[in-house]
């Protein structure tokens, strides 16, 4: 369903501390574009004259209204699953009453976009960090040889301090975001005072006489121009945060102004001076402010690189509940914030590939290639799944006034995406590898999970008659409670079938629990379990958990406890019986039928044990082992 009025739980905080916040953890990216767009986009023009900047200006100004204030801001944040936003959130409502083949290939554009996020991820922190040390090879040219090892060293110290959270860093996030885009603004307006007649390209005129005149050129500049607007994604994956309407006020008050300010800026002053293409950000600064600004940017950058981590983190936590990454290892940094996480595999993971980038492309005007193509494949597979969304529930004109703004979003889209499909050999192959990688690794765990779904329900025996059996020719019964977690509701689970068999016994009471995963972020303490009486002794309860949040079975069990008082709960009189399903792969099948099979296997055995990832005390649990064939 989609929310026209979402209301968010921290409404009651004033709103001027909320959209200062904001300004760090939704437009930390966005606002660092300014530091490498112009450079990027007239960097193959040599000295470029007036029609080349103001018509780059131009394409660059309406990229700005149209893509992030007309369809993110104004359109795609009316697209919020029950208040949170993302692909993966997006996938889910679209998924939502839909069936068969159109399902499935949704859910292949959510998986597609999802995975181009982490390339958008590895390269963030990179291409930021660098285009921000860079900085001081404009103080001293004896001091370029020193850009990349700084920038080793910040993202070093970066990603060490993950596991500590971003609570406490997060409090200065806001204001040093704040005094960033002052700055930026500051800047680009004391530059444009010089040469006001760069304001002439907000004339969508000059846009269009560029385009004409030079149409190949225009196209192929898209693809780095489209780094204006990177970190438009993260205006709907943060919506759950802060709420759209004041995401909506930060851009158009703050965020918007400073970005067009300091773009017209750097423009104004390459019609003074064109040679300061070489890096017209920091060359806008008068001499005495240089070194104050390299330290600012470099704030502003490892905020821009944390809000992209913290992302990944998110995106990564959404994955193994939904069902399309295997269970992992989520520790929270916060007793208060839900949201704050860190997954340590992920972490080192990614600083990996992030050091790998930065040694081996060594600038952010190399790493800018590869920067495009993972931004706007995010951006298409968005596109294509809020043409699934928005038009749903509207009807008559409304509807086709959605259609047509979704059909304008998708040309634009298209346009950008294919412009960087022409830098693959430059380096937008990266996160094109890395989305195959990831995907097929995701589509891989659905569908072999789906299988031992399937091969365990094709065997399954009924619940209540089993035990309506085991009441009339009961086995021995042991005092205490067995609580049997089940994959398939009323069904008798593997672990029960195995302690009868081995241990010949039964506890006095028996309670079967299932854990299911909602299409919704979120489920409300009095909306997550359904119990029903299944035998004189014994109950079955599904507790059901949203994408967004972790399953706590002591937390439920105790729930239990306190609805079904003729069930005895106590901890110390209550074990867990788990099924630990070990993966056999058929060894008569060819390497081509097998291969996904045998990575399906090796992902399920490097997976968080399910003790840790569902909390369950690790001395009151009793793990049964079963083999299954692929």
């Amino acid at each position: 369903m989609i929310s026209m009025n979402m209301q968010t739980s921290t409404s009651h905080r004033p709103q001027a501390a909320l959209m200062i916040g904001a300004l760090g953890v939704v437009y930390g990216d966005i606002g660092t574009s300014p530091l490498y767009t112009v450079k990027v986009a007239l960097s193959g023009a040599g000295r470029p004259d007036v029609e080349h900047i103001l018509g780059m200006l131009s394409i660059l100004f309406w990229m700005l209204i149209l893509v992030v204030s007309l369809k993110y801001v104004t359109c795609i944040l009316r697209a919020d699953n029950r208040g949170e936003g993302g692909t993966l959130a997006l996938m889910e409502l679209a998924l939502r009453g839909r069936s068969g083949r159109g399902r499935w290939r949704l859910a292949l554009l959510g998986l597609v976009g999802a995975s181009l996020f982490y390339g958008d991820s590895m390269i963030t922190p990179a291409i930021s960090v660098l285009s921000a040390i860079e900085g001081i090879g404009i103080v001293s040219h004896r001091l370029d040889a020193w850009v990349v090892p700084i920038a080793v060293i910040v993202l070093v110290v970066l990603f060490m301090f993950q596991s500590r959270g971003t609570g406490a860093v997060g409090k200065l996030f806001g204001p040093v975001m704040l005094c960033w885009f002052l700055v930026l603004g500051g800047l680009g307006a004391w530059r444009i005072i010089g040469r006001p007649e760069v304001l002439l390209a907000v004339n969508p005129a000059w846009a269009l006489a560029f385009i004409g005149n030079a149409p190949w050129e225009t196209f192929l500049a898209l693809g780095a121009l489209v780094l204006a607007l990177t970190g438009a994604e993260a205006l709907y994956a943060d919506m759950g945060h802060f709420g759209g309407p004041l995401i909506r006020r930060a851009w158009f008050s703050l965020v918007l102004p400073a970005l067009v300010l300091c773009y017209f800026g750097q423009g104004a002053l390459l019609l003074s001076d064109p040679t300061a293409i070489r890096n017209p950000f920091f060359l806008m600064a008068p001499e005495w402010g240089l070194v104050p600004l390299v330290a600012l940017a470099t704030l502003a950058t490892v905020i821009a690189s944390q809000s992209v981590i913290s992302g990944a983190f998110s995106m990564t936590r959404q994955a193994v509940q939904l069902g399309y990454w295997p269970r992992m290892v989520i520790l929270h940094t916060s007793a208060r914030e839900e949201g704050q996480i860190y997954l340590p595999r992920v972490n080192w993971l990614l600083l990996l590939a992030v050091l790998v980038l930065t040694v081996s492309f060594g600038s952010s005007e190399r790493l800018a290639h590869a920067y495009g193509f993972a931004v706007t494949g995010t951006m298409l597979m968005t596109s294509l799944l809020a043409f699934a969304v928005l038009p749903r529930h509207a009807h008559g004109a409304r509807r086709l006034a959605w259609l047509a703004l979704i059909a304008l979003f998708l040309v634009i889209d298209v346009l950008l995406f294919s412009s960087n499909t022409l830098k693959l050999h430059e380096g937008g192959w990266l996160p094109l590898v890395a989305g195959i990688v990831l995907l097929t690794l995701m589509v891989t765990w659905k569908q072999g999970r789906q299988r031992i779904h399937d091969t365990l329900a094709g065997d399954h025996q009924p619940l209540a008659d089993f035990m309506e059996s085991l009441e009339t020719y009961p086995p021995t019964r042991v005092p205490g409670t067995a609580v049997f977690m089940s994959m398939i509701v009323g069904t008798v689970p593997p672990a029960l079938l195995h302690n009868l068999k081995h241990n010949k016994v039964l506890h006095e009471q028996a309670l079967f629990l299932t854990i299911e995963v909602a299409d919704v972020p979120y489920v409300p303490f009095s909306e997550r379990l359904k119990i029903e009486r299944v035998s004189r002794s014994s109950w079955q309860a599904v507790a059901r958990w949203g994408f967004k949040q972790e399953p706590d079975v002591p937390q439920v069990v105790e729930q239990i406890g306190q609805e079904v008082r003729d069930l005895n709960l106590d901890p110390m009189q209550t074990s867990y019986f788990l099924s630990r399903q070990t993966v056999i792969v058929v060894r008569r099948l060819p390497w081509h039928q097998s291969w996904r099979r045998h990575l399906f296997a090796f992902m399920a055995r490097n997976a968080s044990r399910s003790t840790r990832f569902y909390k369950i005390p690790p001395n009151r649990v009793v793990e049964m082992g079963m083999q299954l064939e692929l």
